[in-house]
């Protein structure tokens, strides 16, 4: 793969920074913020072509921004890429990948995108999402397939494949992402990265969404180091007022936990999926040699079993989904002021949408209360342990094609969907904060993932164990070829 990478001559040394780096550097007057853009742009340039990250740039704009007053955020100067779902751009387009919202314009910032720019981050475009961000992995008929660094044959996964792509082929150290079923925590797995969905609640969706998909859905970012992604939760968290979720409140920076001894972590080691779902024996393999790292750094360690039903877990949730993805297209629809229709949308979301509008009041009333109490029995089950280690995926990167959003064949799709968000749909419903850290490799080279997920409010606990972890097993969060392992 090598052979392929294309050269570039912008600050070299680029690559070797994470986020939390650039903005020292910048800080320091080492570099300053417009040569780290024309970096960035150049990698942009350079590498987008060979795996379709990014969907739409706006280079002079991000340029424009160099030159705003108070520009001293705590990450001042650093590239940065949103995901083309959810994060409104004042002025940009947000095309969600699908036909529908073709030429949607957000008129102002959302909430979260101007904390980052307040941070001082240098937005300068918006990464590939599956349309709607409904799928496992990104493969759009619209914007195109998305694919992994690793290996181009391969999906990074989805839906903010997008944005681990760019990360792990070195365009930016971070981007944004969403999750609403593992879609942070899935890409990171299969592009060797770190991804954490925060808290339900931990970071605002405003000021024009209440909450996403009934709160399963949390924004955050893909990062190749665990501190980069305390610096960004540090930066943007905190409810605005009205807001329906106040996650628990917690002394310090999320920083400061990276420094702070764990002491004897209380570990549940889960191999079973919550869905049941087959798990790949490479898969367990990488969680086992983890979990033998864990005892290792001192901690306790005890295998468990989730102790929740897979049937009435992806019913409930697929049928709050279903509604709330009726209800955006229908609002899309009366934006535009026509019906909806059948090539609007792919096979799969058009079934989805339809389902949505075909459940009763009370029968989202009923799946919403069963969410609340599957939440009630996981805060029994994490009383006993302070951090769930589990498999990120039960399956390895899908190649490009596997997974088809217009096939017809339901039954099959979602048994190949089932297997990424077999570790990762439950933590959704329940609110947990989860983060997938990049630990272990298959036998073809491609990466692994193993999730550590807390109670409720638990961040620090994951920023801890897994700063412990990347001291002990380092990773870079690059593919070979962009100056990743060998």
């Amino acid at each position: 793969m090598d052979t392929c990478i294309p050269r570039v001559s912008i600050f070299p040394e680029y690559e070797s920074y994470d986020a939390v780096g650039l903005a020292e550097l910048v800080r320091s007057g080492q570099i300053d913020a417009a040569e780290l853009l024309a970096a960035a742009i150049e990698r942009c340039e350079r590498r987008n072509p060979s795996v379709n990250a990014v969907v739409h740039a706006f280079y002079d704009r991000a340029r424009g921004t160099l030159a705003e007053k108070g520009r001293s955020g705590p990450l001042a100067g650093v590239p940065f890429l949103l995901k083309d779902v959810g994060a409104h751009y004042g002025g940009e387009p947000t095309g969600y990948a699908c036909r529908l919202f073709d030429g949607f314009v957000a008129e102002r910032d959302t909430t979260l995108v101007r904390r980052y720019r307040q941070a001082g981050l240098v937005i300068f475009g918006k990464t590939n999402t599956p349309e709607l961000a409904l799928a496992v992995t990104t493969e759009p008929e619209l914007t195109g397939p998305t694919l992994n660094p690793w290996n181009p044959e391969y999906s990074p996964g989805g839906s903010s494949g997008g944005a681990a792509a760019a990360v792990a082929a070195g365009i930016v150290p971070a981007a944004h992402g969403s999750d609403g079923g593992g879609s942070i925590r899935i890409p990171a797995s299969l592009c060797g990265l770190v991804g954490l969905k925060p808290t339900r609640g931990r970071i605002p969706t405003g000021p024009d969404r209440a909450e996403g998909w009934a709160g399963m859905a949390q924004n955050h970012v893909i990062t190749r180091s665990v501190r980069d992604s305390a610096a960004f939760l540090d930066a943007v968290e905190g409810a605005e007022p009205g807001d329906p979720y106040h996650p628990p409140a917690h002394r310090g920076t999320w920083m400061e936990t990276l420094e702070k001894p764990a002491g004897a972590l209380r570990v549940a080691l889960v191999q079973d999926s919550f869905n049941g779902a087959p798990v790949d024996p490479d898969v367990i393999e990488v969680v086992r040699d983890t979990a033998r790292l864990c005892e290792v750094l001192g901690h306790q360690v005890e295998e468990a079993r989730c102790p929740l039903s897979p049937e009435q877990l992806h019913n409930c949730a697929t049928l709050i989904l279903s509604s709330h993805v009726n209800a955006d297209i229908q609002a899309r629809c009366e934006a535009l002021g026509r019906e909806f229709r059948r090539e609007d949308v792919s096979y799969v979301t058009w079934r989805m949408a339809r389902a949505g509008a075909e459940a009763s009041a009370s029968e989202y009333a009923a799946a919403m209360s069963h969410i609340h109490y599957i939440g009630r029995r996981m805060g029994e089950f994490c009383d006993r342990y302070d951090v769930i280690l589990s498999p990120t995926t039960a399956a390895l990167a899908p190649r490009l094609g596997e997974i088809d959003m217009d096939t017809e064949d339901l039954k099959g799709y979602m048994q190949v969907t089932n297997r990424y968000t077999a570790f990762t749909q439950l933590l959704n419903v329940t609110g947990q904060p989860a983060m997938s850290l990049p630990l272990g490799r298959s036998a073809k080279g491609l990466p692994i993932g193993v999730q550590l997920a807390a109670p409720q409010g638990g961040e620090g606990l994951l920023f801890g164990l897994a700063a412990q972890l990347e001291r002990a097993r380092p990773w870079t969060g690059l593919c070979p070829g962009y100056g990743g392992p060998s």
